[in-house]
């Protein structure tokens, strides 16, 4: 036996010790990965019914939106009539005003000029009561005074 026999055997004796000290890891790995693929495959088998449940839910949310969707596209119909009607009324109420003030204005004039009229036709026979109640007074105080010559004389 020569030196490289001797290298050989002591190569490959020292290649299987360490075939001897990997085997160990290797299996425990091999236990481990077998527990992760038992873990993995749990897992999928209880994910698919959640995500079909997931999507019955998603389904069903988007049912839901679109219901609400068309309950506000009828709600916003009945907002745009409603403004519509809020329009018309505030256009009534303006023309009521107007019509309001053109009739106030109407009736105003010939009352104020009744109640001037009035007025006047007051004022007018105080002053000719007055007048003649001061005719009447000068008309005595002359009497008075002309009687009153007349005695003296």
């Amino acid at each position: 036996m020569d030196l490289g026999e001797v290298a050989a055997l002591i190569a490959a004796v020292a290649f299987a010790m360490l075939v001897l000290i990997l085997v160990l890891p290797i299996l425990r790995l091999r236990h481990t990965v077998d527990a992760a693929t038992r873990m993995i495959n749990d897992l999928n088998d209880r994910t698919a019914p959640l995500l079909g449940e997931v999507n019955t839910t998603v389904k069903n949310v988007n049912t839901a939106l679109d219901q609400v969707q068309t309950s506000l596209d009828g709600v916003n119909l009945q907002l745009a009539k409603v403004d519509t009607m809020t329009n018309h009324a505030q256009q009534i109420t303006a023309n009521l005003a107007n019509l309001a003030a053109i009739v106030s204005t109407a009736a105003a004039n010939p009352l104020v000029k009744v109640a001037a009229f009035g007025y006047s036709v007051r004022r007018a026979t105080a002053a000719r009561r007055r007048a003649e109640t001061e005719r009447e007074v000068r008309d005595t105080i002359k009497q008075r005074r002309r009687s009153g010559r007349r005695g003296s004389h």
